[in-house]
Parts: C-alpha cells; structure tokens; sequence
C-alpha cells in the first residue's frame, strides 16, 4: 500500500524562512502573557487548500517580550505556507522561545473541523533550572 503522504509533506514549511519576531526589554518579573491570534490561517502541505485555526501562546517572560507587530507578520507570512498543524504549533512555540527565551511557554492550536475532526495540538516549554531566573 503507497503512502498518500511523503516525507516532504511531513517536513513541509519547517524550515522556511518567515520573518523575525523582535523583543522588547521586560520591566517586571513573574507574570504570564497570553496572546490569541483567532484567525490563523495556513495551507495543507499536501492538498493545497487553506487551513483556519485559532493560535493561543502564553507565556511568562524572562528578560525579553515579545513585540506584537512584529509577531503579527510572523503570523502573516503562514498564510501561504504549506505546513501541516502539528508543525504550526511546534514552530511557533520554537520560534518564540529562540525569540524571548522565556521561563515556560504554551501554545495551542486549535483548527477548523475538516471532515468532522477537530485538531487540538499544545506544545509545551519550560527553561531549566538556573537559564529562566531573573536576575533582579
């Protein structure tokens, strides 16, 4: 029986370039961001056809914040990405921590059912003991 997916569709959009998430300073210690993008879209590395979601991201800062325009094009430039959700999520929770590198995040993905199945996927980051902590 042949696969209907290759690898490459698997691999599809992991490495692609997108555009720099920048930081600004944080002025405060131990609290948590949470930031919701409810009209995420991306395209099925395989099909073509667009893929809608909802991206929730939270986090709890170390020294660096994220920048909201500058998150807002990263966003923007999955909208003709191919790339599967699973992939989206572990991305986006990859390209924040080597962006912020925060003490933990999480971001959930929650996508649009296609033929009645709805996909939640959660990645999940916590700093190890000593590279998080503040120093304040």
């Amino acid at each position: 029986m042949k696969r209907a997916y290759s690898d490459a569709h698997a691999e599809a959009g992991i490495a692609t370039p997108l555009p720099e998430i920048e930081t600004w300073p944080n002025q405060f210690p131990g609290y948590e961001i949470e930031i919701v993008i409810p009209e995420f879209t991306s395209v099925c590395p395989k099909t073509g056809l667009p893929d809608f979601g909802r991206i929730t991201l939270r986090y709890t800062p170390n020294k660096h914040c994220l920048e909201l325009k500058s998150l807002k094009l990263y966003v923007l430039a999955y909208r003709d990405l191919g790339i599967f959700y699973e992939n989206v999520v572990n991305r986006f929770l990859r390209d924040v921590v080597a962006a912020t590198k925060p003490v933990s995040a999480n971001v959930t993905g929650e996508f649009t059912p296609r033929g009645g199945l709805h996909s939640k996927v959660t990645a999940a980051y916590t700093a190890r003991k000593g590279s998080g902590k503040r120093g304040r």
